[in-house]
């Protein structure tokens, strides 16, 4: 199904009133634009990269921040349109973390009638204990909270877990490969888990973190701070941040452009023989 095909333009789509998320929700012009275009943005991932192709049920992995919660209500709004045919079963996965508000996403959740699950793994604890001080926590509470996510999506028969990381997310991750991993590699929106069980999705690859903050704050969902990640400073990441942000002031409209070179590869002028045989290239014999 071509979803991008069957997007309204913005006088057609209604503001989703009926729909217990957004009755709430603000009904001026800029937050139905912002609403539309963040819903677009995510309609043509799903063309883009087939992400609809035999999906049947998806794990959403919600976090307690902005990103996680803006994907949820993105995929609940489309859902109530008829255009994701998926069952969705949103998860919290509490890592644990000293003074975490354990209430609040079961209230919530309840509060929109989403289906749910609130897993509990102390991983913070491992990570506190693994990590040499000083190194960043980001890499081995990554790790564990996907394997439990993976666990519970098997449990919940789910085909995909899906993530709500951004462009910026995608973009950071790729010059935190070119310059420390040195390699050109990011965050794919769709990927394949190792054991070939499950697909990982991220709908909101096409959508900018500033508009999903606007989102989010308009929405008035209930964040809940990192305590882990968010505690630490001078991370590789937050640096790749700043660069971004930095030449987007500069020169606005960079990032889209960045997020358009990902996906316009030519590999015969790049360097790695594995992906081009130059070997093969040879000046033609006139005679």
């Amino acid at each position: 199904m071509n979803i991008a095909a069957n997007i309204a333009d913005d006088s057609e789509v209604d503001d989703g009133v009926g729909l217990a998320l957004f009755a709430d929700a603000p009904r001026s012009v800029s937050f139905n634009k912002l609403r539309k275009r963040l819903l677009r943005q995510v309609r043509q991932a799903f063309d883009d990269f087939d992400m609809l192709k035999g999906q049947k049920r998806w794990l959403v992995g919600l976090s307690g921040g902005k990103d996680s919660y803006g994907l949820l209500a993105l995929l609940l709004d489309l859902q109530w349109r008829g255009l994701l045919p998926v069952e969705l079963v949103a998860c919290n996965l509490d890592q644990g973390q000293p003074n975490f508000p354990k209430h609040v996403l079961p209230d919530y959740l309840t509060k929109i009638g989403v289906r749910h699950r609130i897993e509990y793994r102390d991983t913070y604890s491992i990570v506190k204990e693994k990590v040499p001080e000083g190194a960043t926590y980001c890499s081995l509470c990554s790790r564990l909270r996907r394997g439990n996510l993976y666990r519970v999506a098997r449990e919940e028969g789910c085909d995909a877990l899906v993530l709500g990381h951004h462009r910026e997310d995608i973009l950071e991750t790729f010059f935190m490969n070119f310059f420390h991993g040195g390699r050109l590699a990011s965050m794919p929106a769709k990927l394949l888990n190792d054991e070939g069980d499950l697909m990982v999705l991220r709908p909101l690859a096409y959508a900018a973190e500033d508009d999903l903050a606007k989102f989010a704050a308009a929405m008035q969902f209930p964040i809940i701070p990192c305590d882990l990640c968010g505690s630490q400073d001078g991370l590789q990441r937050n640096a790749m941040k700043d660069m971004l942000a930095d030449i987007e002031r500069r020169m606005p409209g960079r990032k889209d452009t960045m997020l358009r070179a990902l996906s316009h590869v030519n590999p015969s002028h790049l360097l790695d023989p594995k992906l081009f045989d130059f070997s093969t290239l040879g000046v033609t014999d006139p005679s």
